[in-house]
């Protein structure tokens, strides 16, 4: 394996700073990091192109991928985590309305249907407000990742020369999924979504996960240690962004990272656990959301399935 260089991408954020930066340097290879700007074209290039070694990637994006036969693999290394309450927005000139007034009406999705915060969003819809997901209609602002990907007939394109926040502010849309309630013209549609993301941390353990790392399937069969050493690496980039966030650094201040810190003094564990286990209750919750949501098939893939050999009993 020596000498070998990955063609890598991931976002620069507290988790990965350490391995961008070259303070963590593997033993027995090397990334070779490509900058892609705003990290999402990046999944629609590994999907498509698979012009990656090794890609961080939105947790759907994958399932999806990985049920048409896409021949890269994940690692348990789970990047990105976030709460989607506040992810739905309403114009804020409607006036109060419940997530129960959405059915039978049009709501916007920015991107495609299988995005995963718009996966996460429409569980919180239906798992705490008792949306029945079926008598929405979802309007779509662009296409998916995984381009052989078919939706359901409740999901259909916005208008050509639509503006999603336009419709949604204009009330044409009775909601959208995606975008910042901060703009001018939107507001939250759930109150106070920052509290209710915690509250739902705290009452039934939601703490959804967002982004994970795939490595190409060849490079795994050819390299049989090499996601394991790709898992270790990660994982001590992660261990030092903790340590920092712990004796609350200077460095770590945004909001993201107040939010890892605010789940930590409520769970009193490390906010962005590896592993299968310590979040096999999240991923089976999201492969629920998106069978029900007809992303993926009934039944589901199993869990272990969808990771790496050498990984799957790995915990960081």
């Amino acid at each position: 394996m020596a000498g070998i260089v990955l063609k890598t991408v991931t976002g620069t954020h507290g988790a990965t700073r350490a391995i961008k930066d070259g303070d963590v340097t593997p033993r027995r290879f090397a990334f070779e990091f490509e900058e892609v700007p705003g990290l999402i074209p990046a999944f629609r290039r590994m999907v498509r192109g698979l012009e990656f070694d090794v890609c961080e990637m939105a947790f759907t994006t994958y399932l999806c991928a990985k049920a048409y036969g896409k021949p890269f693999t994940a690692l348990p290394i789970f990047l990105v985590r976030a709460f989607h309450h506040g992810a739905i927005v309403r114009a804020a000139a409607a006036g109060t309305i419940s997530p129960k007034d959405l059915e039978g009406r049009q709501v916007g999705v920015n991107r495609g249907y299988t995005v995963t915060t718009g996966v996460w969003a429409r569980g919180i819809l239906q798992d705490e407000y008792g949306v029945d997901l079926s008598r929405v209609t979802w309007v779509l602002s662009g296409d998916e990742h995984v381009a052989e990907y078919r939706p359901p007939a409740n999901v259909v394109p916005l208008a050509p020369g639509a503006d999603l926040k336009e419709q949604v502010t204009a009330g044409r849309l009775a909601a959208g999924i995606g975008l910042a309630a901060n703009q001018p013209g939107l507001a939250p549609l759930i109150p106070e979504p920052e509290e209710a993301g915690f509250d739902a941390l705290r009452s039934r353990g939601l703490y959804p996960i967002n982004h994970l790392v795939v490595v190409r399937d060849d490079l795994l069969v050819a390299h049989p240690g090499l996601a394991a050493d790709v898992f270790w690496a990660f994982a001590d980039a992660k261990r030092r962004y903790i340590e920092r966030l712990s004796r609350d650094d200077p460095d770590t201040q945004g909001s993201t990272d107040r939010m890892y810190r605010r789940v930590m003094a409520i769970t009193g564990q490390d906010p962005l656990p590896y592993g299968i286990e310590p979040n096999r209750a999240m991923i089976e919750l999201l492969i629920r959301h998106a069978v029900s949501q007809r992303i993926l098939d009934d039944p589901p893939l199993p869990v272990e399935t969808l990771f790496a050999d050498g990984t799957r009993d790995l915990t960081a």
